[in-house]
């Protein structure tokens, strides 16, 4: 089923520093929706997963136009990303599957995880190099999916409960955040073990992992109020305290000037770091408790979903 609205948009112009400024907009999805994790298409469309109605949301920026496909009658879709194949993929705890959306011929198609993973609490993907989807559950599960022949795999991950964010480096290792189990840790791609990374101390909580254009992987510390930045190939953390901050450290996205994006829910607000001078700049939004969880970019825009208000935001230099 295909539910369609017309959501309202705003443009709010903010000064980002001294030097730059970037205009933040809004736009609002379905009332309730709790839009959870967000997507640039390749249509020029936005993806975002509208958790508490079981839909893939799609909004056209342009015209304020948003699109609901449901996805099953258990859907709770987490985390959308864009495929090789141009297809929105979705981890969907409700129905403990990853979901694929065509956006040409509008199918949807399930792939259920084995039975021995009941309730994996899925959480969030992302495709190696070779075209296969990895995935991680929160309840101590990471996986993958074969698109190709539709084999889905899960295993069992070292200290059980916690992974949840999860990337691809350029050279194509893969990478994930484990939030209660307090570690990253990286996949080996052919036999699925998980090789634990401590992180600088304990207790940081990291929650998204993001890699940059050097395979330098950033990462979200949830309960400290942090960015760290870990360098696999010296196997050295650094770490920055986001301003004003001693937890609430949610989101982290690398973009393509390897600028760092993070979502601070103690200031209300989306952050850009500038590794190069360790500044940081806040894009504070409009209404309380945005909340926003997750970030992806494409070249001039950066979008989030604010799952407290029901809306989309885009900051665009």
């Amino acid at each position: 089923m295909i539910n369609i609205l017309v959501a309202a948009f705003a443009v709010v112009t903010v000064a980002a520093g001294p030097v730059t400024a970037a205009q933040v907009s809004y736009y609002d999805v379905a009332k309730g929706s709790h839009p959870h994790d967000v997507a640039p298409a390749p249509d020029g469309t936005v993806w975002y997963t509208a958790q508490h109605q079981g839909a893939l949301g799609i909004l056209d920026p342009k015209s304020g136009r948003v699109t609901q496909v449901q996805l099953g009658a258990d859907s709770a879709p987490h985390g959308v990303i864009v495929g090789p194949d141009r297809a929105a993929w979705i981890t969907d705890s409700g129905q403990n599957a990853i979901v694929r959306y065509d956006a040409e011929t509008k199918a949807v198609k399930l792939f259920p995880l084995p039975k021995n993973f009941p309730n994996a609490n899925l959480n969030t993907a992302t495709f190696d190099r070779k075209g296969i989807l990895w995935f991680t559950g929160q309840n101590g599960v990471h996986g993958r999916v074969d698109p190709a022949t539709g084999k889905v795999e899960a295993w069992k991950s070292p200290k059980g409960v916690g992974p949840y964010g999860i990337t691809t480096t350029p050279n194509g290792d893969v990478w994930y955040a484990s939030l209660a189990g307090d570690h990253i840790a990286k996949i080996d791609t052919v036999s699925g073990d998980a090789l634990m990374i401590q992180p600088p101390r304990p207790g940081v909580g990291p929650r998204r992992i993001w890699s940059d254009s050097k395979g330098v992987l950033w990462v979200s510390f949830w309960r400290t109020g942090e960015v760290g930045r870990y360098d696999p190939m010296a196997r050295i953390w650094r770490v920055w305290q986001l301003p004003d901050a001693d937890n609430g450290t949610y989101a982290v996205f690398v973009d393509d000037k390897d600028k760092v994006w993070l979502s601070d829910w103690n200031s209300n607000a989306i952050v850009r770091f500038d590794p190069a001078t360790e500044k940081f700049e806040r894009f504070v939004s409009n209404r309380r408790r945005a909340d926003v969880r997750q970030m992806l970019g494409r070249p001039g825009e950066m979008w989030g979903a604010e799952s407290g208000t029901d809306r989309l935001v885009v900051v665009r230099d």
